[in-house]
Parts: C-alpha cells; structure tokens; sequence
C-alpha cells in the first residue's frame, strides 16, 4: 500500500525533529537553590566528632559549640584531637589531679595551633571534653585539673542538645 504524499512530508518532519533537548534552565535553577540553601545553613555548625563507644549525656543548653580543641574520653583511652594520649588506666592511676601525657599534648596543642592573640590571653583559650556519661567523676576531675594546668582558661563539656520539655532519663 502506497502512501500519500503528504503522509510522507509528515514522517521525514517527524523524523527530523525527534531529537530530544534536555531543559537545562530549571535543572540549574534547582541547583543554584540548593548550593544557597548549604551556605547558609553550614556557617553556624561545629562537628565533633562522632564516636560509636560514646553515650554523651543531654542537655536544655541554648549556646552552640566553638572550634576549639577537643579532649575526647571514651571506656578505655583519652584522645586529643583524635590522637590517643593515654588510657584509662594510666589516667586513674597517676599521682594527683594531673594527667602528665595529656598535659604534654595539650601543651603542644597550644604551640601548633594557637593564633597570636589567644597565644597571649589564656582565659580565652577553649578546649571541649567530649566523655560518656557513664565515666566516674575521678576522672572527669583529673581532666578538667589538667586542662586547666595546660594553659587552657575556658572549659566545656560537650552534651547533646534536647527540648526542655523532655525528661532527663
């Protein structure tokens, strides 16, 4: 069966005109919006980091965090800035309120890291203990006692955020 002529403009028209043009503009548009929205909302947040073998007690507290140095205490070693000083152990056995090798890398800490104007003020120097809440208060004290000792003016203690209206538990 034979077509007709104007069957046949037809197809070769629809033929030549089957590519397929992707609409660029509202995909850049999606981005755009969305390269905005992750500028805006990730200037106000400090991550800590995120330990597994850490159950970190809650808190009401409205501040947020800071950068600062952090002192990490877990069930069985003292990390600074994720680098195990010492464990447990040697912690709860040495002599006195002080921890000797997490002194020694708090003290490098502040050489490293510290601009010229907190090099000069110790009470704005800060530092954040992030410890289970199932550590004893011992060795709770001893940290503390030594960051303190390593020229640190500023303590906190880091705590996961809840509502007021949420019961301790």
């Amino acid at each position: 069966m034979e077509r007709s002529n104007r069957a046949k403009r037809m197809r070769k028209h629809h033929a030549r005109n089957r590519t397929v043009a992707l609409q660029l503009v509202s995909l850049m548009d999606i981005f755009t919006i969305l390269v905005f929205f992750l500028l805006v909302n990730s200037s106000d947040v400090q991550v800590l980091p995120n330990v597994k073998d850490i159950q970190m007690p809650e808190s009401i507290a409205e501040q947020k965090p800071r950068e600062t140095v952090v002192v990490l205490v877990t069930k069985h070693a003292i990390l600074v800035q994720g680098t195990q000083v010492a464990t447990i152990d040697e912690a709860m056995n040495s002599a006195g309120l002080m921890i000797p090798a997490l002194q020694a890398a708090l003290m490098n800490q502040n050489k490293r890291f510290l601009s010229q104007d907190l090099a000069a003020d110790i009470e704005k120097r800060e530092v954040t203990i992030m410890g289970d809440k199932e550590i004893p208060y011992r060795l709770l004290k001893k940290v503390m006692a030594t960051c303190t000792q390593s020229d640190y003016g500023r303590i906190s203690l880091a705590v996961l955020q809840r509502s007021p209206a949420t019961p301790a538990g």
